[in-house]
């Protein structure tokens, strides 16, 4: 029998690139499980929900799910087989949408998540996201971004301006999806999740837990994971007063926007297993 006991968390943030409005990240704890949620940007003007985008919406159902339906003792499997069934479920089959989600990708509700199971003593890396655990970092990145990344990067450097560069490299980013969501790399989708890319880390092993007994589990907001949060949130200034577009030290698919205050939403949580 499993006994639930209360999480014990040191610190946490969630900031949002813009605005706490426009936030797509999202961080759940409750007594089994804390979770970092990252909706992922749409790639489309199309909402499934009028009153929100795509990548929001993803992110509040699956905090809902982790709220109210997962049971303390759930696997990384019935997490997956559950959280998959409950969007199409909610949205996909009552919209009457499912048929031509399957044909388009960019037009599903996606999101990655980072999972800690109290129960399970593991912590589950479900799409692009990461964590420090035991003092070791653990990444769970897309494999075609850093090949996009890099042409965006030569794009800049041919004299495109980084707006018009980001515009170059999206049909990539969609084609990138078509091919390869759920296939060759993992989101939550609503659809069947890719298990291989799906990584499943044990906190109780000698091996992650030899430097430190802290968890820290983030979104990809922060470039350069720290075992704190201030010293995730320096490194994070660092990058964007030197290197504001991510072409240099720091390669991404996307750099600062006008209007925003940082790269993407962050979200960091740092506690005791």
């Amino acid at each position: 029998m499993y006994e639930r006991q209360i999480m014990n968390v040191i610190e946490k943030s969630i900031i949002g690139k813009k605005c706490q409005e426009a936030c797509e990240d999202g961080l759940v704890v409750t007594d089994d499980f804390i979770a970092v949620i990252d909706g992922s940007t749409s790639k489309t003007p199309k909402h499934l929900n009028p009153e929100m985008k795509n990548g929001c919406y993803a992110m509040m159902l699956i905090s809902q799910y982790i709220q109210h339906e997962l049971k303390a003792d759930a696997t990384v499997d019935d997490f997956c087989q559950g959280i998959t069934h409950y969007i199409c479920d909610k949205v996909y089959k009552p919209l009457g949408v499912a048929e031509r989600l399957l044909q388009h990708p960019e037009e599903r509700l996606t999101a990655s998540a980072v999972i800690y199971s109290r129960a399970r003593q593991e912590v589950w890396m479900v799409g692009d996201c990461q964590a420090l655990i035991g003092g070791k970092l653990y990444e769970n990145g897309k494999p075609y971004e850093q090949e996009i990344a890099e042409k965006r990067v030569d794009l800049i450097k041919e004299g495109k301006l980084p707006a018009e560069a980001r515009r170059q490299i999206e049909p990539l980013l969609v084609e990138a999806m078509l091919s390869g969501q759920n296939k060759t790399y993992t989101v939550i989708d609503g659809f069947p999740i890719y298990r291989e890319g799906i990584k499943v880390v044990s906190v109780s092993s000698s091996e992650t837990v030899s430097a430190s007994s802290e968890i820290v589990l983030a979104s990809d907001g922060y470039p350069f994971l720290k075992p704190t949060l201030a010293e995730s949130e320096e490194a994070l200034a660092n990058q964007i007063a030197n290197d504001p577009q991510n072409i240099s030290c720091f390669i991404a698919t996307k750099g600062l926007v006008e209007g925003n205050k940082s790269f993407d939403d962050r979200t960091y949580i740092r506690f005791l297993p």
